[in-house]
């Protein structure tokens, strides 16, 4: 029994988080403040360099920033990873290239890399198939900017969000149960009276995370591919079309050979998404029943598993295969600059 005047615990609990959330914020409120405060006074002494010291100096200003937050953000970070891969689990012992070998000996994790090779290979291709697709349907329709907006939104959504979408989609209930997921309904619908638990059916599992990324990425591939498309110059189409190329042959003679160097970049570039999949799978089906890939898989082992070395390791790994994606975008990009 509480004592009249004073407050009940609950009330004293909610009094204390209330407590701590405003110091948080306000000490989060101070950091911005003062790194606000210190840049102002950056900005304010380059402006009032005169002299050899002024190019410099706005060098430095515009540069230094962003030349800071890349070092402590990637290099750093990057050094410390392929030094931890180097290691043992909680990293008191030298081990060499151990945690390499394991992560390419070792069965369950040759399936993993085995799974994150054919998301990398079916989840881009379809998703920029599609959105090409898209791109020269919508094109020729009324009202098309109400359609791209329709089939851009899922972009707004998280991966996260669109995860948690899909599993009511695959939601699958045991024999004589009413089913409530709408693939399940389907499924029903066209004749399958006992449809399977979806998330549990190997490797078509695999391939309905993978219908996620696509439908995501989607409206990313038709936008930019539309507008590619749409600067095709007139009289290249007019001229193919004296020529006596129609339709298809139109489509795979001139203008995917005008719009290749966009189709490479949204490739790459849904690749280097893909290749980074650990939301879906995450949230879905937490890397069990044959769906695990690299990304999540780097996460188990470092912070489920606790095991450093070896998550450092599968994290170099990842970053190696994202690189040469990178720099062939960059070098695409470069090339379509050059053409333009």
């Amino acid at each position: 029994m509480s004592v009249p005047g004073t407050p009940s615990p609950a009330t004293a609990l909610a009094t204390g988080a209330w407590g701590d959330a405003a110091v948080k914020f306000g000490n989060s409120l101070g950091a911005v403040a003062g790194f606000l405060g210190i840049l102002l006074l950056v900005f304010f002494a380059a402006g009032r360099a005169r002299g050899r010291l002024s190019r410099p100096l706005a060098v430095a200003v515009f540069l230094g920033p962003a030349a800071v937050l890349l070092l402590v953000g990637l290099v750093v970070p990057l050094i410390r990873t392929v030094y931890l891969s180097l290691q043992n689990d909680d990293g008191s012992r030298f081990v060499g290239g151990e945690n390499f070998g394991w992560a390419f000996t070792t069965d369950s994790v040759q399936k993993v890399l085995v799974n994150t090779l054919l998301w990398l290979v079916v989840a881009p291709l379809v998703a920029t198939g599609l959105g090409l697709l898209l791109a020269l349907l919508v094109d020729r329709m009324r009202g098309q900017a109400v359609y791209k907006s329709l089939i851009f939104m899922p972009m707004a959504i998280s991966l996260v969000g669109a995860s948690i979408i899909f599993k009511f989609v695959y939601e699958s209930r045991g024999p004589g149960q009413q089913q409530i997921g709408l693939l399940s309904q389907l499924a029903i619908a066209v004749g399958w009276d006992d449809p399977p638990n979806w998330m549990l059916s190997q490797p078509l599992n695999t391939f309905l995370l993978m219908a996620v990324m696509v439908w995501v990425q989607t409206g990313f591939a038709m936008v930019v591919l539309s507008a590619a498309i749409k600067a095709i110059p007139d009289e290249v189409t007019e001229a193919a079309r004296l020529d006596g190329a129609q339709g298809v042959r139109l489509f795979w003679y001139v203008t995917v050979p005008m719009i290749r160097t966009t189709v490479v970049v949204v490739l790459t570039t849904i690749m280097i998404i893909t290749l980074k999949a650990f939301d879906i799978v995450r949230t879905m089906t937490g890397g069990n029943f044959g769906t695990q890939v690299l990304a999540n898989e780097m996460y188990s082992q470092s912070f489920v598993q606790f095991n450093t070395g070896r998550g450092s390791a599968l994290a170099v790994i990842l970053f190696l295969a994202v690189l040469p994606l990178v720099a062939y975008n960059i070098v695409q990009l470069r090339k379509e600059r050059r053409v333009r």
